[in-house]
């Protein structure tokens, strides 16, 4: 049975949202678990920048899987890990060097 083949108007070039809708939710957590993932990670080299790097990789786990679970598209889902990698990474070199609370606790 021939069908009529619709061809779809180009949607507004979005970075995260290929389906053509916004997703303002999913690209807040996007950017907060990238530049959350960024900070751990960069301020993991550093063996005094050990709280910086601990809290920051912490809300970086957090909001990256709260945007995994809510996330819509391929894209957000790739970013997100990316994100997710940096501030694992950064968490746990963060507690390595000295964890949340860097001796301040007892």
């Amino acid at each position: 049975m021939a069908q009529a083949m619709r061809r779809q108007s180009a949607p507004a070039i979005s970075l995260f949202a290929t389906d053509g809708k916004p997703h303002p939710l999913q690209d807040t957590l996007v950017a907060a678990t990238l530049i959350l993932g960024a900070v751990a990670f960069v301020t993991a080299f550093f063996h005094n920048l050990h709280l910086i790097s601990s809290w920051a990789g912490l809300f970086g786990i957090l909001t990256g899987a709260y945007g995994q679970f809510v996330s819509v598209t391929t894209r957000e889902r790739f970013a997100l890990i990316v994100g997710l990698g940096a501030a694992g990474l950064g968490f746990f070199l963060g507690m390595a060097h000295g964890g949340l609370f860097g001796g301040w606790l007892g």
